[in-house]
């Protein structure tokens, strides 16, 4: 619970190319337990030193347990990557891979049989997700719009259609799914990669233009950049996705 409380604001970070600074902790706790605030504190406190984010101030009291972080971080002026940015012809791009945090809770809720061994090799992604700073700081210079998919890709690509004013075709059949997930029905495979949540990976748009840059930092960073559909003019009022 401390890895994830502070993975997905540094991924919020990471969405418009910030570098960390620092977060604050705010904690409310029913009564004292050692034991759990060793285990939160532990994975709190890894996380953070590996992005260089330091604690710098909160409260604590007692309460229905509540934890709230806000994280802080910088870049340079004019740089942060928007959501407003995205233009007709732009390529859409997302890392890593999505939908396993979905097979994750699916698992743990028995609404699907999932083997251990399966379910072992995924359920960090729901529990300890990877905040992609790096990437994020990389794109700066590149992507045209980008956030970091938490309420489900498609869902959250939205936000950018809205913002930007346009529409967007995606293939589904270019979704990046884990070797895991590929194992279900395709019509699971797909509700999950597309709308499942809690995946934490970095969805941006870039122009056609930036296709070998965007390769090059996938291959930089060894990590996982999967071309999967384009930006469109806006046909209607309401943001569209084909």
């Amino acid at each position: 619970m401390g890895h994830k409380a502070i993975a997905v604001n540094l991924s919020d970070l990471a969405a418009i190319g910030a570098r960390p600074l620092g977060f604050t902790l705010t904690i409310a706790l029913p009564a004292v337990n050692t034991g759990w605030l060793a285990g939160f504190s532990k994975g709190l406190f890894a996380i953070a030193k590996q992005y260089s984010c330091a604690l710098i101030g909160g409260d604590t009291t007692a309460g229905l347990l509540t934890i709230s972080i806000t994280a802080f971080g910088s870049i340079p002026q004019s740089k942060a990557i928007r959501r407003s940015g995205a233009k007709p012809g732009d390529d859409i791009w997302v890392s890593g891979t999505v939908g396993d945090a979905r097979l994750v809770l699916a698992a743990l809720r028995h609404a699907i049989n999932l083997p251990k061994e399966d379910l072992k090799q995924i359920e960090h992604r729901m529990h300890q997700p990877t905040p992609r700073i790096e990437l994020g700081m990389q794109l700066r210079e590149i992507a045209s719009a980008s956030l970091d998919i938490s309420d489900g890709l498609l869902g959250d690509l939205r936000h950018i259609l809205r913002q930007s004013q346009v529409d967007a075709q995606i293939q589904l059949d270019q979704l990046p799914k884990s070797v895991t997930l590929q194992k279900q029905e395709v019509s699971i495979q797909n509700q999950f990669a597309a709308c499942g949540g809690d995946d934490y990976e970095i969805g941006f748009t870039a122009p056609a233009s930036q296709r070998d840059k965007i390769q090059a930092i996938s291959k930089s960073l060894n990590l996982q950049l999967i071309r999967i559909g384009k930006i469109l003019p806006r046909k209607e009022t309401e943001a569209r996705i084909y």
